[in-house]
């Protein structure tokens, strides 16, 4: 099976350390998005938070809550 661009994203970001201080340093799922789409991952925000809990590619994704948000939305 093909690995999906989230993969692939998530195998770049596991290499990149530059990379992953700009990850943790954002707030939403959105702007790692688009710091995946400045690479070339097609990938949006909603696709990253269906992954949260779930490891891939040796990285863990977390889904924060933040008030005000709808407890289950994407999961």
């Amino acid at each position: 099976m093909t690995p999906s661009p989230v993969q692939h994203f998530l195998e770049h970001l596991g290499r990149d350390p530059v990379l992953q201080a700009k990850v943790q340093a954002a707030v939403t799922a959105d702007e790692v998005a688009l710091l995946a789409q400045e690479l070339g991952f097609a990938i949006s925000g909603s696709d990253l938070l269906m992954l949260s809990g779930r490891s891939a590619a040796g990285v863990r994704v977390t889904r924060l809550d933040h008030p005000g948000e709808y407890p289950g939305r994407y999961y």
